[in-house]
């Protein structure tokens, strides 16, 4: 099982604002709040942004393309879920990607949406499969 996940972002307070809108909309709760650092837990796994003095700025930025991250999937609890989501998303910084495709962008098994914040992390929103546990797309976007 997933601990956590840290992600190191250039300015706190819209990172804060922009993971605390979506975290809380899949169900996550404030966790610890510091001076550089804000996290939300979803049972035992929780999930940090902080602005650590420790980074370094080599004026790229985060690019999900570039080795690395490429994206965070989370688990919807609906579908009217997911769609009120990504509906209300591009109002808290948040830009669908792939919107063509939405909302089978991982395949025709896929009920899920991809999402891409103000400092490029991607995330793939994505509901239960009635059929099944989920399988991860051998070809994603």
């Amino acid at each position: 099982m997933l601990h956590h996940v840290e992600l190191w972002v250039p300015d706190l307070p819209r990172a804060a604002r922009e993971w605390g809108w979506l975290l809380g909309g899949l169900g996550y709760e404030p966790y610890q709040d510091w001076d550089r650092g804000r996290s939300w837990r979803h049972g035992p796994t929780y999930l940090v942004v902080e602005q650590s003095p420790a980074m370094r700025d080599d004026g790229g930025g985060h690019d999900r393309l570039r080795p690395g991250l490429n994206h965070l999937a989370f688990h919807a609890a609906s579908r009217s879920e997911l769609d009120a989501l990504v509906a209300r998303a591009p109002a808290h910084g948040w830009t669908p990607l792939f919107a063509e495709r939405y909302p089978h962008a991982g395949g025709p098994e896929h009920y899920a949406a991809y999402l891409e914040n103000s400092d490029g992390f991607e995330v793939e929103l994505v509901v239960p499969s009635p059929a099944g546990p989920d399988k991860h797309s051998p070809n994603p976007p």
